[in-house]
Formats: C-alpha cells, sequence, structure tokens
C-alpha cells in the first residue's frame, strides 16, 4: 500500500503540472475527445428492434418519464406504461424513513408487476437511487466517507471493495441502478458539492471514479451480474467548475480546459464501460448541459464513444431556456434519454407524447432513446428473467462492510499537525473530549445521509453506530484510561489531554455553497475554550469534521495536534485506530491519508489548485504527515477576520445549516408552551394539529407547507438555534421572507422575534421575554391564495429600548390559533444601503 501510494501520488503531480502547462489561456477552437479506450459491448439488436418495433408511441414515450416514489404509484406506472422510477434523497416507501427492507423490496416488487408488456414480453421497469457513499436512503445501511475523504485514501483496490459492497446493499432493498459515481472535478472550495468529488486532481478523479465503477458494476465475466448494480457518472459536464463555485451556475472555460480538467474523469468512466450517464445542471458558457446537443450528442456519444443511457437530473430540463418542467423537447432532442421528472411527469408525459406526434421529436430520436434504454436494461439481464426484488440477501449494515468502512475510515483522515509528537495517545491517560460535535452522528455523516441535506437525523437512526466520543470513550477505557465530555473548557478532573471536536453541519448541495471559506463555529464561544486548555498548558488534538478545506489557522494555532476527518460515516471507530496505541503503547495503525485537496491559507484561496501559477497553500495537495516524521509547524498567520455577512439566509425549503426548526404549542392545561425540534420532510403533530411537508418550487425540496390545523390552540413555527445572532451592524438591513397562504383563517397569524435581552414583556405563558410581533394576516390575504409574494421586514422595527437587536434568538417565528396553511420558500436577514422606514411590504 505503502509503495502504490507513491507510485501513484508521483504520477498525479507530474500530470497536474503538465495540465497546467496547457491551460495558460482561453482558447475557443474545437477540440478533439476521440476515445481509443471507450468500452464495447454488444447486445441482441434484432432482439432490442423487434420490442421497439412492436411497441405503442404510449409505450415508449412511458420509457423516458422518470418520476419520485412520492409521486407516482405502482397503479400510475402501469397506466402510463413507464419504464423507470426513482427514489430521490430522503424519499422512502409509503413516506416512512422508518421502512424495513421488506418494505422497500415489496415497493420494488410493485412497481416490477406493473412493468409494461410488449407482444408478451417483459419489460421491466427499472429504479434508480442515490446510493452516493453507502445506500444512504435506508437506516442501517453502511455509511461510508464520502467522496472527499476516499480521494485522501489514494487507494483504488479500496475504492473497488467499497464499490461491491454497496453494489450488494442497493440490491438488498430491490433496486439494481444508483445514481454514482460523482466524477465531478470540484476547482472552487465554495461549492456545496466539493465533498462529493474524490479530488481537485482529474487524474486522480479518473483513477478512483474508475474503480468505483468496476467495484458496482463488475467486469468481465461478473459484469452487471446479479450482485452487481448501474453505475452512473455524474454530471456530465463541467459541474465542478462554476464561476464562484455556485451550484448550478456557469462553468466558463475553453473547450480544452473542458476536456481536460472536468471531461478527463469521463474517458475512464467509458473505458471502464460505465453504462449510465447524467446530465449536469451546469451550464457551459451560458448553454445549460440539459440543452446541449453538442456536450451530449456530438462529445459524449460520437467522439468519446459512449453507448449507454443518459439520464437527467432533477427536473434538470426545466431550466433550458424555453422549457419548463412540463415541457422540454429541446432536452429530449439534445440527447437526454430519460427525463427526472419527479413531480410533474404527467404533463411531461403527455407534452412529449404531443411532440411526437407533431414532429417536434422525431421518431428516429424517441427509438434512439427508447433502444439506449432497453439495451441498458437487457445487459442488466432484466430480459433473462432477472427481478431486483427477488435478491436472496440482505447485506445493509453487513458486518464484512462496516470492516471495510472502518478502513476507509483509517486511511482517508489526515494528520496535518503533529507538534511534540503529540499523537499517538498512549494508554492509561485522561482524556476530556469537548464539543457537541462529538456526540452528533449526523455530523459525522454530511449531506445525502437518510435524508438529503442530512440534518434532520437521531443518532437512533444509525443502528449499530458510534458516536465519535462512544468511539473514544470505549477506546480509553479498554487502554486502562478515562474520559469524560465536556461542551466547554470545564472538567471534573484535570486531564492529560483534550480532544476537541468540532466542524461543518451537514448541508447538500444549493444550502451548502458558501459566500467565502472562514469555518465558523456555531458555538462562539469554542475558540475562548481552545484558548483556555492553551493556557492551562494542556496538549490538545483536533478533530475537525468538514466536507471541504476551510481556514482554520486559529484553530490550528491553538492544537498540537490537527486531524482532518473529512465525513466520515459510520464506522468512526477508525479514527481510534490511529489516533491512540495499543495496550503495549505500540503503534496500532499509522496515518496514510493524503490531502486530494489543496488546503488554503488566505481566504482569498477557494479556488487554489495544484499547478496554479501563484500556488501558495497552508497545505499542498498531497501533504499528510504520519508518525514515521519529525515535524513541528510553527505559529500560522491569523490576521484576516470572518467578513460580515451582507445576507444571512435562515431558511431555503428547510432551516439552513446551524439553524433548526422548532414546532410548538401551548398547552392551557400544562400552562406552559411545548417544544419538539423537527427538520423534517414529514412531520404531523397530533396534539396540536399541525402537518408539515416539503414540496418542490424552483429547485428539489426548496419550500415547506405548514398546515397549522383546526385545533384551537396556540401554534408556532420558528427558526432558532443555539445562540444569538447579532445584527446591529446592518441597521438599515431587513428580513425577507417568500411565502403565500395556501388557505387563510380569520385568527390572525403573526411574525414575531425574539432576543435574549431586556426580557420584560410578559408571553402566552406569562412569563417575562423578550419579543417583537407583526401583523401579517392582512398582507396574506391581500394576495390571491396560492401566490407567491416577497414580505418586507425593515429592522428599523426593532431598534427600540424593548427589543436588543444585538441579541436575537427566534429568528423567525409564525404564529397563530388558526388553521392557515402557508408555503414557505426562503426566509434572510439581508443587509441594505438605504434606511427603511418601519413598515412591513409586501413585493
Amino acid at each position: 500500500m505503502k509503495n502504490s501510494f507513491y507510485i501513484i501520488f508521483s504520477f498525479l503531480i507530474i500530470t497536474a503540472c503538465s495540465n497546467q502547462d496547457q491551460n495558460t489561456s482561453f482558447v475557443t477552437e474545437k477540440v478533439d475527445w476521440s476515445n481509443d479506450k471507450a468500452c464495447s459491448i454488444s447486445v441482441n439488436e434484432a432482439f432490442i428492434s423487434n420490442i421497439i418495433k412492436n411497441m405503442t408511441l404510449e409505450q415508449k414515450v412511458g420509457q423516458t418519464i422518470m418520476p419520485d416514489i412520492d409521486e407516482v404509484t405502482p397503479q400510475d406506472a402501469k397506466q402510463y406504461q413507464l419504464g423507470t422510477f426513482l427514489n430521490g434523497g430522503g424519499k422512502f416507501p409509503n413516506k416512512d424513513k422508518n421502512s424495513s427492507i421488506e418494505d422497500w423490496k415489496k415497493l420494488s416488487a410493485d412497481f416490477y408487476n406493473a412493468s409494461p408488456v410488449v407482444d408478451g414480453i417483459v419489460v421491466p421497469i427499472l429504479w434508480g437511487t442515490d446510493a452516493v457513499h453507502g445506500h444512504n436512503n435506508v437506516i442501517g445501511a453502511t455509511i461510508f466517507p464520502h467522496n472527499i475523504g476516499l480521494g485522501s485514501t489514494m487507494n483504488p483496490d479500496l475504492i473497488q471493495k467499497i464499490g461491491e459492497a454497496v453494489a450488494k446493499e442497493v440490491l438488498s432493498t430491490g433496486i439494481p441502478w444508483t445514481f454514482a459515481p460523482t466524477i465531478a472535478v470540484p476547482q472552487n472550495d465554495l461549492w456545496g458539492r466539493t465533498y462529493e468529488g474524490y479530488s481537485e486532481n482529474p487524474e486522480l478523479v479518473s483513477l478512483l471514479g474508475e474503480s468505483m465503477i468496476i467495484g458496482l458494476q463488475g467486469e468481465g465475466v461478473e459484469f452487471l451480474d446479479d450482485n452487481h448494480v448501474l453505475a452512473t457518472a455524474k454530471h456530465f459536464l463541467g459541474d465542478g467548475g462554476t464561476q464562484n463555485g455556485i451550484d448550478q451556475g456557469n462553468t466558463i472555460l475553453s473547450e480544452q480546459d473542458l476536456r481536460d480538467i472536468h471531461g478527463k474523469p469521463y474517458f475512464a468512466a467509458i473505458g471502464s464501460c460505465i453504462q449510465s450517464v447524467m446530465a449536469s445542471f451546469n451550464s457551459w458558457n451560458g448553454d445549460k448541459a440539459h440543452g446541449s446537443n453538442y456536450l451530449l450528442k456530438n462529445i459524449l456519444r460520437d467522439q468519446m464513444g459512449f453507448n449507454g443511457l443518459v439520464v437527467g437530473d432533477w427536473n434538470g430540463h426545466g431550466q433550458v431556456t424555453g422549457c419548463s418542467k412540463e415541457n422540454c423537447p429541446q432536452s429530449f432532442n439534445a440527447g437526454v434519454d430519460i427525463f427526472m421528472a419527479p413531480d410533474e411527469w404527467k404533463p411531461l408525459y403527455k407534452n412529449t407524447l404531443k411532440q411526437v406526434k407533431e414532429g417536434v421529436i422525431s421518431i428516429e430520436r424517441l427509438d434512439e432513446a427508447v433502444k439506449n434504454i432497453l439495451s441498458v436494461k437487457y445487459l442488466l439481464g432484466m430480459f433473462d428473467g432477472r427481478k431486483p426484488h427477488e435478491y436472496p440477501y440482505n447485506y445493509i449494515g453487513d458486518v464484512k462492510h462496516r470492516d471495510i468502512a472502518r478502513q476507509a475510515v483509517r486511511e482517508s483522515i489526515v494528520l496535518l499537525k503533529n507538534n511534540n509528537k503529540t499523537l499517538p495517545i498512549k494508554s492509561g491517560k485522561h482524556i476530556l473530549v469537548v464539543g457537541d460535535s462529538a456526540n452528533k452522528i449526523t455530523k459525522h455523516m454530511g449531506g445525502w445521509t437518510i435524508t438529503w441535506q442530512g440534518r434532520e437525523n437521531k443518532n437512533s437512526e444509525f443502528p449499530n453506530s458510534q458516536s465519535i466520543y462512544e468511539a473514544i470513550k470505549s477506546k480509553v477505557e479498554n487502554n486502562d484510561g478515562s474520559v469524560e465530555f465536556s461542551n466547554t473548557s470545564n472538567y471534573d478532573k484535570k486531564p492529560d489531554l483534550v480532544i476537541f471536536v468540532y466542524g461543518e453541519d451537514p448541508y447538500a448541495e444549493g444550502d451548502g455553497d458558501r459566500k467565502h471559506i472562514f469555518f465558523e463555529n456555531q458555538d462562539t464561544n469554542f475558540l475562548k475554550y481552545m484558548k483556555d486548555i492553551k493556557g492551562q498548558k494542556i496538549p490538545s488534538v483536533s478533530l475537525f469534521i468538514s466536507g471541504r478545506p476551510l481556514i482554520v489557522n486559529e484553530e490550528i494555532n491553538l492544537s498540537d495536534s490537527f486531524v482532518q476527518l473529512w465525513l466520515p460515516g459510520t464506522a468512526v471507530e477508525g479514527i481510534t485506530d490511529v489516533i491512540f496505541t495499543n495496550s503495549n503503547d505500540e503503534i496500532n495503525y499509522n496515518f496514510s491519508g493524503k490531502l486530494s485537496y489543496s488546503w488554503p491559507k488566505y481566504s482569498y484561496q477557494s479556488n487554489l489548485n495544484y499547478g496554479d501559477d501563484d500556488y501558495n497553500p497552508l497545505f499542498p495537495f498531497g501533504f499528510g504527515l504520519t508518525y514515521d516524521e519529525n515535524s513541528y509547524l510553527n505559529i500560522i498567520d491569523t490576521d484576516e477576520t470572518i467578513p460580515q455577512k451582507d445576507e444571512i439566509t435562515l431558511f431555503l425549503g428547510s432551516a439552513y445549516p446551524s439553524y433548526k426548526e422548532i414546532v410548538s404549542y401551548f398547552d392551557s392545561d400544562k400552562n406552559e408552551q411545548i417544544y419538539e425540534g423537527i427538520n423534517a420532510d414529514i412531520y404531523k403533530n397530533e396534539r396540536a394539529g399541525i402537518l408539515i411537508s416539503k414540496f418542490d418550487y424552483k429547485k428539489q425540496d426548496d419550500a415547506k407547507r405548514i398546515n397549522f390545523g383546526e385545533i384551537d390552540v396556540m401554534k408556532f413555527w420558528e427558526i432558532s438555534s443555539g445562540s444569538s445572532e447579532d445584527l446591529s451592524y446592518m441597521p438599515n438591513g431587513y428580513l425577507e421572507l417568500v411565502i403565500r397562504a395556501q388557505s387563510t383563517s380569520d385568527s390572525k397569524i403573526e411574525l414575531i422575534l425574539q432576543c435574549s435581552k431586556n426580557q420584560n414583556q410578559i408571553n402566552i405563558t406569562g412569563t417575562k421575554e423578550c419579543y417583537k410581533s407583526f401583523d401579517l394576516s392582512e398582507l396574506l390575504t391581500n394576495k390571491p391564495t396560492d401566490t407567491w409574494q416577497k414580505i418586507i421586514m425593515p429592522l428599523s422595527c426593532l431598534n427600540n429600548k424593548d427589543f436588543e437587536i444585538s441579541s436575537i434568538t427566534s429568528r423567525a417565528k409564525l404564529a397563530t390559533r388558526g388553521d392557515w396553511v402557508i408555503d414557505i420558500h426562503s426566509i434572510k436577514y439581508i443587509n441594505s444601503i438605504e434606511p427603511k422606514i418601519c413598515k412591513l411590504l409586501s413585493l
């Protein structure tokens, strides 16, 4: 392993340098994308052609439509003769997060039995899922480190083993298709999907992406056999290169750079016989990839030699100029074979059918798409009697898979600092663990874990998994030591060593995009605790959890050792395998992880990549210490400060990272307010009658419906966090809500803000608090129901002696006794130069 790493790393360094030499100017000429390693697999063309010949237009169009399980039933599938369907992130059988394996397989069977029949031949429906770091939609599945961590292993053999394990766990639920791997080459760490990329280096992404594809699909005689699944290379093309790292944004590059950076992994993917490619949300030089015939046909198929199917991303066709979610012949004609149309699939089906009849979509293009789809089903063995729901094994959470995950954690964590050989930690020590991140398993997982954003989960929803604190406690006590936990620097017994555990809250795309690369700890006192321990001269170790490199210069300075964990998943015992000695005080496992991304030194280095002309990282690509080295890291410059935000997003379809949604109601019998945290896609409170669900407004799951119900109690929905917000620096700012009323009520609905100071007003429970309320009823009833509006509340309304704008706790709270049904898309605080008078406005 050690020798293979140095061979791989040396090769990557050479190719990164050579690529840099080619990327010195913007060249717009077309380039050669020919692929002499394209995979060629034969199917029974006569068999496929005969099926297509006997299909009706309706059956052919049905093959091209992919709804989400929340919006389609087996009865629908039978009626519309559908060819595919999916479960998106956070989508479960019967909308039940706790669905059993039997529930998943039953749904698979129900849909399979609804498959269309053509001339006596069953054309099986195909189910796809986002198993991107394990079968991450299923409670109890093995969750592997996200790709950014796997990149740090630089171990293709391990990645292939992970792919094989994931395939078996996916098959265990009756699903034969995963939308993985992501083979993006992220170039800007502001991007919220950075952690989905193996590396900033296209060669490393190519190497590991190919290994994952082979693991998922198999090769040789095992190719797409009963123990393997259809994989998907995504997202084609340029998703990792958008300007300023904006998700679904515009990638401005010459065609040569597009090929050499973002296209390179697809050459390897096609060479390893990938049979599914997903079109990307992003644009290339202003043109949406979902509508680009040049990308999807000329480059991908004609030049690169891809012969599988092209699937769109979640309503991605609707972003093409002139298109909507319900209508987009441009995308289909450009080369998308399957519309991923989770919700508005019925009108899309009808419009597509009409467009074929009218010649807007040619019958030749439709037949081509259907051939691509049926050929993949043929290779999967679906026409040879393979029924995914009859897979005879249950590998969910398999012990051997957990061992592979534990190895992946060991090899992915990176030692960035180890002054005075603080690590490894020897036996018999008293250890203080500081930071609630040590106890929150969701923090270890990151986004795309059970739910889409990954924030809504509880520790109990990860059976047979330990938190980092539990893993540390077990290891220390087995090594004749003792351990205590604290959220501060306080302790009962003076520790021999302190382990700080902290990092980013979970996020997925969209929500994860950032304006800067400073790490912002939601516990604003955390640095104070670190300084306190440093002042007492107690050795300390930082375990940092994140989905990208971030500016943590001060945290590194305050730590004797600093370990980058990335997003390790369920097998966090792999961390303790490395940072502790065995019972004989010998090294248990050495560090082997190396940075697959360059680590920034300054805030302007969000797009720092190896080979840049002005390359000046804090830690370079490929850096990672081991116990074999004597190293000492001097004090790092910390002159830069986190810039004040001109825009603070609290809610966008769900509470933003670091915030939480809270539902509460006033119990008159107990004369108290009953609180419940949610952050769930679906929520129901029987006592108060509150029902909450998510839906698509502009993008996937970007809005929430709050049905306050008919029960006559005071009900509340709010956005809050564990700390207060100081908005005194934006006196001209305002609170913006993008909201609509689906149903109104005679009872008023109020917007309430609360603060932690000047608590001298009497609330509903008779206790004192600091709050300010605004009646939204008139604004919401003045607009027709179902009409979105932007409501502005100037912060000047809060500047008085009864409210402290420097200590806002409840950022936005809705309160009513009525049966209002309210849809919310976003809630933000926005700074402004122009003063605003205190008046609520509807725009």
